[in-house]
This record gives structure tokens, sequence and C-alpha cells, in this order.
């Protein structure tokens, strides 16, 4: 098989990195039972991922092909190898502030170099398009993984035992066999090396005039909503486990894993609908069934008894019922990221690229500040109920967004199989 020590590596790239940018709920709730941090301190572990993944992505952007593929990932690796190793042995709020923000500039070296590293390797469109699939699949297994793992870990005796932190060895292990790897795997670069000469400036300058556009800001503001609401459920979900359906620690964690596996199916099966039926049509309904779990599932969790629970056979059925919001909202953000791209000149695609990953993280940021507020001035269940109003938002500025690309001649079909933010 060709190329298979670099492929590999790709993969282990993209499993170290799901499960660390995906563990940020996970860590909210261990950082308050360790630490002692309040829910909305805790909240700011969002801006140190989001922000960083938004400012690196934006910076390499024009300067990743002088940099070096290789180079940006064996950096990107040797990063977060140094800052998994640090989180057991300085156990501290900020560390784990430092190792968000340094997975955070390490999957936009990733993201990016791994990216156009499948160009080199593939010989033809069918092959690249089969091993992004396989490897966006295989994101979602670390995502899933993640959450196992990490409630391997946890002390359900203790809430205040650090024994969670030896995770971090495990994931130093895995970062740093994929270094190893990739430093021993040659990549030829030759045919891209020095080929983009525009700078920060030019790119600031092209997004900027995207930007301004009517149907673009009704995009960005649909964009940054949907990840909004998003982040805001799967960051506090662990949280919600345990402080309001009384779930134990793991426990909470585990069943967390619920919300990323529908969102996974909800993806695929998506992509089955589309091309049997409208996208806005598709997202219209999902919407409206997202709003009626959340009507369904909270008052579910307002009867809670507070008996013991000991695994997933006695949990109370809030706990399963929510988690299944991400069924509904999982075709949102890839079928609006595919219209607004498809519906763009081969120039244009760049700079919107650079806008959704902006804007996208600045929407994560937020929602997980806006739920960790109200999760601690008003409790978890008025802040879940808080997803209403994006969902609101969103039904408003999709049907905006829908018109406006059928005025200007733009409407397109979602491509199906777009990944996720």
């Amino acid at each position: 098989m060709a190329h298979w020590r670099i492929k590999l590596s790709l993969l282990l790239n993209y499993f170290v990195f799901a499960i660390l940018l995906n563990s940020v709920g996970t860590v909210i709730l261990q950082v308050q039972n360790n630490y002692g941090v309040s829910e909305s301190s805790a909240s700011v572990l969002e801006a140190f991922k989001d922000l960083s993944i938004a400012i690196v992505s934006f910076i390499v952007a024009s300067y990743i092909t002088r940099i070096g593929y290789k180079r940006a990932m064996l950096f990107a690796l040797g990063l977060v190898t140094v800052a998994c190793l640090l989180m057991p042995q300085v156990p501290a709020f900020w560390t784990t502030k430092l190792l968000f923000a340094a997975a955070g500039a390490g999957f936009a070296l990733i993201k990016v170099s791994v990216f156009a590293t499948i160009g080199l390797i593939t010989n033809d469109s069918n092959e690249h398009a089969g091993f992004m699939n396989f490897l966006e699949s295989f994101f979602m297994v670390g995502v899933l993984s993640g959450y196992f793992l990490f409630s391997a870990f946890v002390d359900n005796t203790n809430l205040q035992s650090t024994n969670w932190l030896s995770v971090y060895y495990v994931l130093a292990a895995i970062a740093l066999i994929a270094f190893v790897l990739l430093l021993s795997t040659p990549i030829n670069e030759r045919s891209v090396r020095h080929e983009d000469t525009k700078n920060v400036i030019d790119d600031l300058g092209d997004m900027l005039r995207l930007a301004v556009t009517p149907v673009v800001l009704v995009f960005i503001a649909t964009a940054f909503v949907y990840v909004l609401m998003e982040q805001g459920i799967m960051s506090w979900l662990p949280t919600f486990n345990s402080k309001i359906l009384k779930l134990p620690t793991s426990l909470s964690i585990e069943m967390a894993s619920i919300l990323a596996a529908s969102t996974a199916i909800g993806r695929f099966l998506a992509g089955l609908l589309l091309g049997r039926i409208s996208w806005y049509w598709l997202l219209m309904i999902c919407l409206v069934v997202s709003g009626g779990l959340v009507l369904l599932a909270l008052p579910l969790a307002a009867t809670v008894d507070g008996r013991a629970v000991t695994g997933w056979s006695d949990a109370p059925p809030a706990a399963f019922v929510f988690p299944l919001i991400g069924l509904f909202i999982a075709p949102i953000y890839p079928a609006i990221n595919s219209a607004i791209l498809s519906s763009l000149e081969l120039r244009q695609q760049g700079p919107m690229a650079g806008l959704i990953v902006i804007f996208s993280a600045l929407g994560g940021t937020t929602g997980s500040i806006i739920t960790g507020n109200v999760f601690e001035a008003y409790g978890g269940q008025t802040a879940f109920y808080f997803s209403l109003i994006p969902i609101g938002l969103l039904l408003v500025l999709i049907t905006v967004f829908s018109r406006m690309q059928k005025k200007t001649g733009h409407e397109v079909k979602p491509v199906s199989g777009m990944a996720g933010h």
C-alpha cells in the first residue's frame, strides 16, 4: 500500500486532536471538582481552544507552504505532547488553559497541513474523496473514544482526586508515536513549496471584501448562532448529567458520548437524504424537532429523584433523550457551509473558509461562556432551555439565507459529504 505510513500518521494526528478538542466538556466538569472553579470561570476553556484555532488558522493560511506541511505537523504534535505531559506534572487551572490553547493552535496547523497533504499522497479525485471521508470518520471515532478514555481514569469515590490527569500520559504517547512515524516518513512537497505569494494583509482584505456582501453577512450570522448553540450543549452536557441528573462523574462523561454518536449518525443520514429532499426543508424539519426534544427532555430532567445511579441501565430517561438533539442539529452546519462555498467562485472559497473558521470559533466560545454563566446563575435546566433561542433564530436566518441565494441566482444543493467544524 503506497504512502501507508503517512496515511497512518495523519489518522493518528486526527485521532489525538479529536480527543483533546472534544474533551472540553469533560474537563470543564473536572476542573470544577478538582480546582474549585466556578461554572463561569470554567467556561473560558472553550475560548482558549477556539480562539487559538481561529488566530493560528488565519495566520498560517498564507505561509504554510513556506513552512512546509511536514514541519507544521511535527511542531503541532510536539507542542501537544509537551502540553499533555505538563498536565499531570503541574495540576492547576492555568495548565488546563495552556493545554487547550496548545491543542487549538496545534489543530489549526494539523488541519491545514493534513488537508493539503492528502492531495500529495492520493492519485485521483476518487482516492482523495475516499481517504478524506475515512479521515473524518476516524475523527468521530476519536471523539467517541475520548469520553470512554477519560471516564476510565475518573475516581467516582473521590471527586477531588487528580488521578484522571493520568489520561494525558496516554494522549502524549499517541501524539509521540504519530510524531516519530511522521518524522521517519519522507513527504515530497516540492510541487507546492513557495507557490503561495499572498501575505496576511492580502488575505484580510479578501475576507473583509467578501464579508460585507449581504448573503455572506447572513451566512456568518447563521454559522455563528449554530455553533453557539452546539458548543453550549456539547461543552456543558457532562456537567448537566452530573449536577442536574445526579449521575456519577464517570457515567456523566460516558453518557455525553450519546451526543457525539447521534451527531455522527445525523450527518450520515443527512448525506443520504439530501439527494431526495431540499436542504432548506430538511433543516427546517430538523430545527422544529430539535426544539420539541428540548421541551420533552428538560421536564423529564425535573423529575429526577436523586436515587443512586450505578450504570447505563438505571440512568434517568432524560440522560438518553436530550443528547438525541445531535441527530437533528447535525446536518445544519455542513449543509450551510457547503451551500455558501459551492455558490462562490474558486478564488473566493479560501477567504470564505477563513471566515467560517473565525466565526465558528467565536460562536463556540460565546456559546460556552453564555451557557456557563446561565448555568451558574439560574441552574442547568434554565441554561439548556436557552437553546430554544438560537433554534428560533436559526429558523429565521436559514430562511433569509435561502431566499437571498435564490434572488442572487446562487441556489445550490449542498455537498452531502461535507464535514462539520
